[in-house]
């Protein structure tokens, strides 16, 4: 499903080896963190639609894919560290993040902590949750629910994300199926409450940053989006109709016109 050019590797990460896509070339670089559940293969149309800009690197979070599981654990600041050990491996200078959901929240981390290593943000509706939230996703049964889909065979599971995401492109289903079934459950311990204080990071993003919501259930609402742009001015905030959660599998076209567009109003190309 990827350009025949693009590269693949792993990245030493201390107590763990993180596996990436590369589109390569000399050009900027871009760096893609999928959600809970995805791998880095999951950005591959997008991908495609910047790689004669940019050059796209994309990894498996820790427990995702073909990246090592962590002996320490799933929390954010080990999945940020890991993105920070990535770009000091790869020597990308300056980098712009992309992250979706519990991507997207990594890259706040990041964003808000060591903005320096980076030279702009890109957050698809990230799993920006209130503590009553987060204790309810935690006790929601999602590891549950993933023990349930790794019962299943690849056919089956396909069916039933078919049925559940009807609009979808037949590549994007396979794509996301075949990444649920390489995360060990190990992964869906990032939900255990608590979470970064998001509200902080975003006060503390200094970088250009981008934050893009779809319209049917986000976690992050428009009416959020733009409270969060009250409190720190240089985000930018767009929501993309017809689109839930997975906003950049629902709308792929339109999701890319837009982080193109910004891309460009940075002068990052």
């Amino acid at each position: 499903m990827a350009i025949c050019d693009w590269t693949s590797g792993t990245c030493g990460t201390g107590d763990s080896k993180i596996h990436y896509v590369r589109t390569g070339r000399m050009l900027p670089p871009i760096v893609l963190l999928h959600g809970l559940g995805g791998n880095g293969a999951c950005w591959t149309p997008l991908a495609r639609s910047l790689e004669n800009e940019f050059d796209v690197v994309m990894p498996d979070a820790r427990g995702h894919g073909l990246s090592d599981s962590s002996i320490e654990g799933f929390r954010y600041e080990g999945l940020a560290g890991d993105v920070l050990s990535l770009i000091e491996g790869l020597e990308l200078v300056a980098p712009v993040l992309l992250g979706h959901s519990m991507g997207g929240m990594t890259a706040a981390v990041i964003a808000g902590n060591v903005g320096e290593a980076i030279s702009a943000v890109i957050l698809a509706d990230p799993t920006f949750l209130s503590p009553k939230r987060q204790h309810e996703v935690y006790g929601s049964g999602a590891k549950d629910q993933h023990s349930r889909l790794l019962g299943m065979d690849k056919e089956e599971a396909l069916a039933e994300a078919r049925t559940h995401h009807p609009r979808r492109t037949s590549e994007i289903v396979e794509l996301l199926v075949e990444a649920r079934m390489r995360t060990r459950i190990a992964a869906f311990d990032v939900l255990a409450p608590p979470s970064p204080d998001y509200h902080e990071l975003v006060c503390k993003i200094a970088v250009p940053a981008f934050l893009i919501v779809g319209d049917s259930g986000s976690v992050v609402s428009i009416e959020e989006a733009r409270e969060l742009q009250r409190l720190n001015p240089n985000i930018r905030i767009a929501q993309i109709q017809d689109a839930g959660h997975g906003l950049q599998y629902d709308q792929p076209e339109r999701f890319a016109e837009l982080v193109r567009s910004f891309l460009r109003s940075i002068a990052v190309s």
